[in-house]
């Protein structure tokens, strides 16, 4: 068989030069076939790594080599194993508004209709009566779903046997085959008959009832994982088909792909901003609550950025496009949790290495259930249906479904909540963080200096803020923005400024309403001669508070001190509730900082934070963290900055800011997509309860057929009950990961 490589027809869809590729894998039943298509793919001396998803359908391969040579090898190896593959589009590559399309639910409509008349006589019994169909009438309707409705198990199954390995597929294609036909060896001979046309011993009904079963039992399962890729549809959906942009001097409307770097877009009230970008005119209020999680609409005016997906709230805005297509964050997000989602947990790997000899251990469990029966009663009929229970009842989905479909809804909300997990390992280990080591600036605190306090010789803060203003109208550091800002606050207009002039280490001079003043430094004070006595002792408790203060004194003629400025960097409103989520969670906080001893002692004292490790230097914070982990605490590092990139590798689980730099969002495992410290703590709850919803979904699989098979064995459970058993135990696993959805978090 020739097997050809089907492709995405958009171009960007993939790299044929990269060494990852995913595949999307048809056919997959159960955790065996996963075994089956990595071990097909793992022979290939190219691979270097394969990992399949259940509850995704496709395989992640990473191999050596030109993958224009590579894929036809791959796809061929899966074909030999028997399932079909294609190439995937890789998330956020081309825009996709669609989904995973819906199960069809008309089989089971179909089979439940043609079993139904086969169960009724059942349900009569008990009431002494006799609705029994004559034995061809059970045949004619049992047969289409046996072999019509039920073909996909046989294909499935041969396919399986060609490849002398087993599935699911196989245990049902055997289980029903074995009712199907032991009850035409009784309706073809007279062992059936009493005489009066009646065939009340005939097990149809067993056959049709338990595909039937197994039908609703997939149907009720592809519905339920549909929902849990839900996240990538609802971040594929925020990609608007068409953008409006600026070309040759007119507005045309070009599909959203077409948009180039550095082009104007213009977005009116109401539409959603189709590329990320800045705003170049106009002022609004965009809605980014589906990518960020903040629930608030935020201000935006020339100069802003905007990320595409999100909504313009009222005003018309041109924004220049700053990433397009493939590398904007809505893209790039997408990109994140569908590689979360199909990476595998290392508990996934136990579960695997257990299916693959799951299916060999039912089929000799079933042989030994028929010959037992057999040479114990001598009632074949009895042997052949306990030995079909046994095959039905074990289905090894439930296990291979657990652990996928829990980190696939997991990631999924905590991405709608603004989390962003970018691989299981991190989801993994983050239930077990006990330490999470924060960095100050602009994690916990705003990052940004504020002005704190004016304090006046004279008594008169607001004059000598006015002055301040004044002689920093001109400069553009950190600090004359905090002035300004405040003397804006506080309405207090800003005097003409003359001659302004700065002095380089040390502060600036101006002359205003003719007065020559200087703003800086105590060092520079000093250096001018002006006497700081009146309130030094006030700017020494400052100081020790962790604020930087600077001077305004009049320099012309004898050099006369004004007042102070004290600066401090805000405390964020949100860092005292994260600290205390926290604890609440048992974990341990600390604070590391390269700040001065007294700043960050402020900062903590103000959180509730007891230890404090300050004046770290940039390439020190990665041995903090490994001195933290030292005594075997799973430790967290929560930083933003490209100093706290080398800390965020180092710690078992890294957590950066997406307002910081692109340095420390690569090297964490996790990103926030706000600068809020809570979503710290809604992390890892989420970790925890998506942890805990793998554990109870590998339990319940397991008791499913620990308790399931002895008694099919034991003929305890007939076909039918098995069937049931066994479709519930997979739907029941998924349902179970999907209540993962309604979580909230702290931060929402």
């Amino acid at each position: 068989m020739q097997h050809t490589l089907e492709r995405p027809a958009s171009p960007a869809s993939i790299d044929l030069d990269e060494s990852t590729v995913e595949l999307s894998i048809e056919g997959m039943t159960c955790a065996s076939c996963v075994v089956r298509v990595e071990k097909a793919l793992g022979r290939l001396p190219e691979v270097t790594l394969a990992e399949v998803n259940l509850a995704t359908e496709k395989a992640s391969v990473s191999f050596a080599g030109r993958s224009a040579d590579v894929l036809p090898g791959l796809v061929a190896a899966v074909a030999k194993a028997g399932y079909g593959a294609t190439i995937a589009p890789r998330a956020g590559a081309v825009p996709v508004t669609g989904g995973a399309a819906a199960p069809q639910w008309w089989p089971v409509a179909v089979s439940a209709a043609l079993s139904l008349p086969l169960v009724l006589p059942m349900l009569a019994m008990p009431f002494g009566e006799d609705w029994s169909l004559p034995g061809w009438w059970q045949m004619l309707l049992a047969s289409p779903v046996q072999f019509w409705l039920g073909a996909r198990f046989y294909r499935s199954a041969w396919k399986a046997v060609k490849a002398r390995a087993g599935n699911m597929d196989l245990l049902v294609a055997l289980g029903t085959s074995a009712a199907y036909g032991l009850s035409v060896y009784l309706l073809a001979t007279d062992n059936a008959h009493d005489g009066h046309g009646a065939a009340p011993h005939l097990y149809f009904e067993a056959s049709a009832v338990v595909i039937t079963l197994v039908l609703l039992g997939k149907w009720l399962e592809n519905r339920a994982k549909r929902q849990t890729t839900e996240a990538i549809r609802a971040l594929n959906a925020l990609r608007p088909d068409t953008a409006r942009v600026r070309r040759g001097g007119a507005e045309l409307e070009i599909p959203a792909v077409q948009v180039r770097l550095g082009e104007v877009v213009v977005v009116r009230p109401g539409e959603r901003v189709p590329v990320d970008g800045e705003v170049l005119e106009g002022a609004t209020h965009v809605d980014e609550s589906l990518i960020t999680g903040e629930s608030l609409p935020v201000a935006k005016a020339a100069g802003a950025r905007v990320v595409g997906g999100s909504v313009n709230a009222e005003g018309l805005i041109a924004v220049r496009a700053t990433a397009v297509g493939a590398e904007s964050t809505l893209s790039r997000i997408a990109r994140l949790v569908e590689s979360a989602q199909a990476k595998k947990a290392s508990i996934q790997r136990l579960v695997d290495r257990v299916s693959a000899v799951f299916v060999p251990v039912v089929l000799g469990i079933a042989l030994v259930t028929l010959i037992g029966w057999a040479l114990a009663t001598g009632d074949w009929e009895r042997a052949i249906l306990n030995a079909v229970a046994v095959l039905v009842i074990a289905c090894p989905c439930a296990l291979g479904l657990a652990t996928p479909t829990a980190i696939m809804a997991g990631t999924g909300v905590a991405a709608r909540r603004g989390i962003l997990i970018k691989d299981a390992e991190a989801l993994e280990l983050a239930h077990r963080v006990g330490i999470v080591a924060f960095d100050k600036t602009g994690t916990l605190t705003d990052g940004m200096p504020q002005l704190v306090t004016a304090e006046a010789v004279d008594g008169d803060p607001d004059g000598l803020l006015r002055l301040a203003a004044s002689v920093q109208s001109a400069s553009e550091h950190p600090l004359a923005r905090a002035v300004l800002e405040a003397a804006r606050q506080q309405r207090i207009a800003v005097a003409q400024v003359q001659g302004a002039e700065a002095v380089a280490g040390r502060g600036i001079l101006a002359r205003v309403e003719g007065r020559a003043l200087g703003l800086g430094s105590s060092r520079w004070m000093q250096e001018l001669g002006v006497d700081l006595s009146a309130l030094a002792s006030r700017a020494a408790e400052l100081e020790s508070q962790g604020r930087t203060v600077s001077w305004l004194a009049e320099t012309g003629g004898a050099p006369r001190l004004l007042g102070l400025l004290a600066f401090g960097d805000a405390v964020k409103a949100s860092a005292r509730e994260a600290i205390d989520s926290l604890g609440s969670l048992g974990v341990k906080v600390i604070m590391v900082s390269g700040d001065n001893r007294g700043a960050a002692a402020a900062v903590a004292r103000e959180l509730g934070i007891d230890e404090v490790r300050a004046e770290v230097l940039p390439a020190d914070k990665a041995q903090v963290v490994t001195d933290l982990k030292a005594d075997g605490a799973v430790v967290a590092m929560v930083g933003d900055g490209i100093n706290d990139a080398p800390a965020l590798a180092a710690s078992d689980v890294g957590f950066s800011m997406s307002t910081g730099t692109e340095v420390a969002m690569h090297a964490a495992g996790v990103t926030l997509m706000r600068g809020d410290p809570r979503l710290v703590a809604d992390a890892i709850e989420i970790s925890r309860k998506t942890y805990a919803k793998i554990r109870q979904g590998l339990f319940w699989a397991f008791a499913y057929n620990v308790v399931g098979i002895p008694l099919a064995a034991f003929g305890l459970l007939n076909p039918m009950l098995a069937g049931a058993a066994m479709a519930f135990s997979s739907v029941s696993v998924v349902a179970n990961a999907l209540t993962l959805r309604r979580w909230k978090g702290r931060a929402s």
